[in-house]
């Protein structure tokens, strides 16, 4: 538990993975008491959910058999004692389970009940697997991405699981609990991943609808279609990344460059886009990646040095915010965002299946917590 803006809201994270325990982190690292229950049977069978997956840091575990009919009601215990349930099952598991919202809501009214799901509770996919790549394939976004010519380009599991989904449970949850404490009832967010995906797109739908986008990879504004919005190899086989959209960052952007003066095509001559496509490479290649970050960082030239993920954690800049601190022995990304008040913190340290069950119980109240022990409800690392 912290002190940041969420300190005092308590929330119940049923064990899953990906997006739902990247969003019960986001709110551990904001300041909420977030329990994380874990099935008994990793405690049982030695599996350790700790190590470094860092989405699991800041949190509370407590290990219970939700099978067990004790088990079932340690939860619904929990929830009476909390303010948000997280679950990522798919639909109708914690209904079955005895933990679904009816259940939930029934002992605690006030209960903001978050659900993390891909294709959403209901519809023609619902009960259907899913992963990352295929709901961002169904939004249109995964077809957007990529160069002309070129298939769609997978952008890892951010787009979907975790900037569609995770941040857009977070955002749900927070609103939900806010309204609670006005009108004293609870809901449920429906939080799936096609809902977020589609929604962080609209500014494109925008242009598309206006006649300023084309529904084709890699020829608009900002999917590498501009040559001033791009990234190009470096004389060291690295890279710089460009986004010089504006006209005054443009031309800061050509001088530092070496191209200023030259006779170049117009910024928005598409047609002669591929010339200027080839000027702007013949150029980075000549100087490695390094040599150009001193000539264009810090600017207005919006130019930057393309880091791998080791090299971000050591940049100078990231270093001076303090943006990848070390904790728990690693480098990890920092709590966001920053608070002038109530700060965010974490200690870093992901927790293990069962590693608080009894100190959970204890700081609960629960006064029958080696029964529920001795008769495999719960389970203690």
């Amino acid at each position: 538990m912290g002190n940041g803006p969420l300190s005092g809201v308590r929330v119940i994270e049923l064990a899953g993975i990906g997006p739902g325990p990247f969003a019960a982190m986001l709110l551990a690292d904001l300041g909420a008491d977030v329990i994380r229950v874990d099935r008994a049977s990793a405690v049982r069978d030695g599996q350790a959910a700790g190590g470094t997956d860092f989405t699991n840091r800041g949190k509370r575990s407590i290990a219970i058999d939700l099978k067990n009919e004790r088990g079932r009601e340690v939860v619904l215990r929990l929830v009476e004692k909390s303010d948000v349930l997280l679950e990522g099952f798919r639909p109708g598991v914690t209904e079955r389970l005895g933990i679904g919202p009816d259940d939930c809501l029934a002992r605690n009214p006030r209960l903001v009940y978050g659900r993390m799901t891909g294709w959403g509770q209901e519809g023609p996919l619902a009960h259907a697997a899913g992963h990352d790549v295929g709901y961002i394939a169904i939004t249109g976004a995964l077809h957007a991405i990529g160069r002309a010519g070129g298939p769609p380009q997978v952008p890892m599991n951010l787009l979907g699981d975790f900037a569609g989904g995770s941040m857009y449970l977070v955002t749900g949850v927070l609103a939900a609990l806010l309204e609670a404490r006005a009108s004293g009832r609870g809901q449920v967010v429906d939080a799936a991943i096609v809902d977020g995906t589609a929604h962080l797109s609209t500014f494109i739908h925008g242009f598309l609808a206006g006649g300023i986008w084309e529904d084709r990879r890699g020829v608009n504004m900002l999917d590498t279609g501009a040559p001033w919005y791009d990234v190009y190899e470096t004389s060291d086989g690295r890279h710089m990344a460009v986004g010089a959209i504006e006209p005054q960052f443009y031309a800061e952007f050509l001088r530092r460059l070496g191209l200023e003066g030259e006779d170049l095509p117009a910024q928005y001559d598409r047609d002669r886009w591929p010339a200027m496509r080839e000027r702007f490479a013949a150029a980075f290649r000549t100087r490695t990646r390094d040599e150009w970050t001193e000539v264009f960082v810090p600017s207005d030239a919006c130019v930057a040095p393309v880091l791998s993920l080791t090299e971000a954690a050591e940049h100078p800049f990231n270093t001076s915010r303090e943006v990848f601190p070390e904790l728990a022995g690693h480098r990890q990304p920092a709590p966001a965002p920053r608070f002038s008040r109530t700060p965010a913190e974490t200690d870093g340290v992901p927790v293990l299946p069962g590693g608080q069950t009894r100190a959970v119980l204890d700081d609960l109240g629960f006064d029958d917590a080696e029964t529920l022990l001795k008769e495999g409800a719960v389970a203690q690392a």
